[in-house]
């Protein structure tokens, strides 16, 4: 559900989650707007996560499940709640996804280009 107003709009979370599952792709946009872009991101457990550097700066919360982030050189355990801030152009992926993992993901500057 969406309630939509000139100057802002609400979303329900559980919603967006079972569109993006319904949707068959791991990443459902549901925000775009000129500074920022937001949408709703599950990996499987076990799956390989394929996303490769963008510009923007990026921040991830995870809803759900749990694995690791791997950004350059350095990893961390993440599970629900945990609040992730990326920027951009460093190369960044989730690995050992141990449970299905679904994210919260927020890029400044309208996403990625090309989306």
């Amino acid at each position: 559900m969406v309630t939509t107003h000139s100057n802002w709009k609400a979303f329900d979370c559980q919603s967006l989650i079972e569109r993006q599952q319904e949707s068959g792709v791991p990443y459902l946009e549901f925000l775009r707007v000129p500074d920022l872009s937001c949408g709703i991101y599950s990996l499987a457990a076990g799956a390989k996560d394929l996303q490769s550097p963008h510009d923007e700066d990026e921040v991830y919360y995870v809803i759900s499940g749990r694995a690791r982030l791997k950004v350059e050189d350095e990893e961390r355990v993440v599970g629900p709640g945990t609040i992730l801030y990326v920027g951009g152009t460093s190369e960044h992926s989730f690995v050992e996804i141990e449970e299905d993992t679904t994210l919260l993901v927020f890029f400044a500057s309208g996403g990625p280009a090309g989306d």
